[in-house]
């Protein structure tokens, strides 16, 4: 009998060597982040290095940019005999001294976004990459019966296929 006496306390011990060492482990894995996160263990030269490096930088100025809406357009896409609708709604980014050009041209950009949304194909709308692609071709539309550096950009404000 002394021997499952001794049996029993060894492994009473083994099992409470064990959860002391993994508590261990967890306040030291914990206080190493703080120590290392507050800069107080080899990391408060970068610490102040970033802090610094965070309060010399000034945002840029921003540019001198105004935005021209443009009506929403509804098209009809043709799907092998099945009608779907395309409603597409944008403002173009222009820069300011451009601006009251663009509003005069506004009937001809929306004329050429018109004509070039009837001609894609529905199966061109589900790529991922679709969106940017015909940002991309729309603004070069819209850049020449605007006239080049009147139209910095096509932001895509509802584009919808149902």
């Amino acid at each position: 009998m002394t021997d499952a006496t001794a049996d029993e306390a060894e492994q009473k011990s083994g099992k409470a060597g064990l959860i002391l060492a993994g508590v261990l482990a967890l306040a030291g894995a914990a206080g190493g982040y703080v120590l290392t996160t507050s800069g107080l263990l080899g990391g408060a030269d970068k610490a102040e290095a970033k802090m610094e490096k965070q309060a010399e930088t000034v945002p840029e100025v921003l540019p001198e940019v105004s935005f021209v809406d443009l009506a929403p357009i509804i098209v009809a896409l043709d799907m092998g005999g099945e009608l779907q609708h395309l409603r597409f709604h944008a403002q173009l980014e222009v820069p300011k001294k451009y601006a009251a050009d663009v509003e005069l041209l506004r009937p001809r950009i929306i004329d050429v976004l018109n004509g070039y949304l009837r001609a894609i194909e529905v199966s061109d709308l589900r790529d991922p990459l679709a969106l940017t692609r015909l940002r991309g071709h729309m603004l070069r539309r819209i850049n020449i019966v605007a006239g080049e550096g009147r139209v910095r950009d096509v932001l895509v404000m509802e584009f919808v296929l149902n």
